[in-house]
């Protein structure tokens, strides 16, 4: 958790690039990812060293070498412990002569952050402002795993304004929630294929050392988690920095973090390789066949990019994986041929295991757009049997543009201390959610369609044309009117009319 104390310490670090005349929210970001990276290269150099000194030995692995670069600045005055006490000129043209340029020969070291900085550009415009946002962050504690997980996580949350083709951050408890659904475990291997800043593959982190953290003990497995078991892609290049930091400052030492085209490519090396995808990827976007990799066409031709990503789903997965992936309310119900074919093929060949429908304002202020969470393992031969529906009507955050949480921090996302109330349960369904879900092929096969949730035998989906909208199923409860009888009613209006006479009368006596 951010304290108040560090939030404003951000608060002020964002302030300050804003006065100084950077506004880009994204281009923030990327200027304190690469001043948080060059700190981090500081500290690994210090480590280094008290590891050589504490051996007596010379340094095996050191970042910054002896000597000097070709513009004649010692090595040593790259690091950020010295660079940080100069003066602000002289700190200006160390890193924008001197580290940056260094930042870009790091290809050596085999990891994706490495390699994501070699375009690394600084663009912060005065040496004032340099000066002031290194004096801030260094005086950000960063000793902390969880507090640099969190720190960059609030700055991300900052990102107030969608990018281009449809990228919008996903909430950090919807996240969660779909995380807890699919209970990763150490021997996963996890893809997100649209992974933007890389918050799906750093919860499922999280979850691991949690929930399994004697499991993550083990030598073998450790090395499985920082070099196997994170993949994601994307083909923004600024994405691909801050997704990386964030699985840096998350304690991943070396995630599979990479530049690609997830709809464009062929997918021959990719196919059947992991065991679980988490995705929200980009809605509302179409593409030429020609641009479209031609094995997800073979799956499903369209040029729709949320029914491509299904498609790209099924092919990354293994026979046995599971996928939790945000799609658009128009994939449960869209009458189109591609459409169809696709949630038949879901139903029939595959197993789908669960329709969660969100609440309309779940991505607000960066999209309106109604959505659900599909819920699905790869078998490659059916084993639909019940598909669990539920019907979220609160999240714990307000659904209009500002957001608004609506319960303290402990009563809030899919893991609560103690249990909700019915009025919180009324404005935050999300661990409900997980204990209903937990719960599926038991007590849920039993309750109605006019429940919050139920199940719904795929006999009856086939017979709806494969529609997985939950409206379709959700029976709503009408309020029983109690009736009078018509004898009763007969009387009671010829008592009302008797009164009425008797009124006239005693009127027309009165007129007399």
């Amino acid at each position: 958790m951010v304290t108040g104390e560090i939030r404003s310490q951000i608060d002020r670090i964002w302030d300050a690039f804003w006065a100084g005349g950077i506004s880009n929210p994204l281009e923030v970001i990327e200027q304190i990812t690469y001043l948080l990276f060059i700190r981090r290269l500081d500290e690994l150099h210090t480590l280094e060293e008290k590891q050589a000194t504490r051996l007596k030995r010379p340094l095996e692995r050191p970042v910054f070498p002896k000597g000097k670069d070709e513009k004649k600045r010692a090595y040593e005055d790259l690091r950020w412990s010295r660079f940080k006490n100069f003066d602000p000129k002289d700190m200006y043209t160390v890193l924008a002569e001197h580290v940056f340029p260094f930042l870009r020969t790091l290809g050596g070291d085999d990891s994706t952050y490495a390699h994501h900085m070699k375009d690394a550009r600084f663009t912060i415009p005065t040496p004032a402002l340099l000066a002031k946002v290194v004096d801030l962050i260094d005086h950000v504690p960063m000793e902390d795993r969880d507090t640099k997980g969190d720190l960059y996580e609030y700055m991300l949350g900052k990102i107030a304004t969608a990018g281009q083709n449809g990228q919008f951050r996903t909430p950090r408890h919807i996240i969660r929630l779909m995380v807890e659904l699919v209970a990763p475990t150490p021997k996963d291997v996890v893809c997100d294929p649209a992974c933007g800043t890389s918050g799906f593959l750093v919860a499922v982190g999280e979850y691991l050392r949690e929930r399994h953290a004697k499991a993550l003990l083990d030598p073998k497995t450790n090395r499985h988690f920082h070099r196997e078991l994170f993949h994601g892609f994307d083909f923004d290049n600024t994405m691909l920095r801050i997704g990386s930091m964030n699985m840096l400052l998350h304690g991943v030492e070396n995630p599979d973090i990479r530049y690609r085209d997830s709809l464009a490519q062929d997918h021959a090396g990719e196919e059947e390789k992991y065991t679980l995808v988490l995705a929200n990827p980009p809605f509302a976007g179409s593409l030429d066949y020609e641009n479209t990799a031609k094995d997800l066409l073979q799956i499903v031709k369209t040029k729709k990019t949320e029914l491509l990503f299904l498609a790209l789903f099924l092919r990354l997965l293994k026979p046995g994986g599971r996928a939790a992936v945000i799609v658009p309310d128009g994939v449960l119900f869209g009458s189109s041929k591609a459409h169809k074919e696709l949630r038949q093929r879901l139903v029939e060949e595959q197993k789908l295991d669960a329709v969660i429908s969100l609440p309309g304002g779940v991505f607000k202020p960066y999209a309106g757009v109604s959505t659900a969470i599909l819920l699905f393992t790869k078998t490659n031969s059916g084993g639909t049997d019940t598909v669990w529906f539920y019907d979220v009507d609160a999240d714990g955050w307000s659904l209009d543009d500002k957001r608004t949480p609506l319960l303290p921090d402990e009563k809030l996302g899919p893991v609560v201390e103690g249990k909700l109330t019915a009025a919180e349960h009324a404005k935050n369904n999300l661990p409900d959610v997980a204990a209903r879900w937990a719960e599926r092929e038991k007590s849920e096969r039993k309750r109605p369609c006019t429940a919050q949730s139920f199940c719904v035998a795929k006999a009856d989906i086939a017979a709806q044309g494969y529609d997985l909208s939950l409206n379709r199923y959700k029976e709503v409860v009408h309020e029983e009117v109690q009736h009078r009888a018509p004898k009763e009613i007969i009387a009671e209006l010829a008592r009302m009319e008797a009164e009425i006479v008797k009124g006239l009368k005693e009127l027309e006596g009165m007129v007399k």
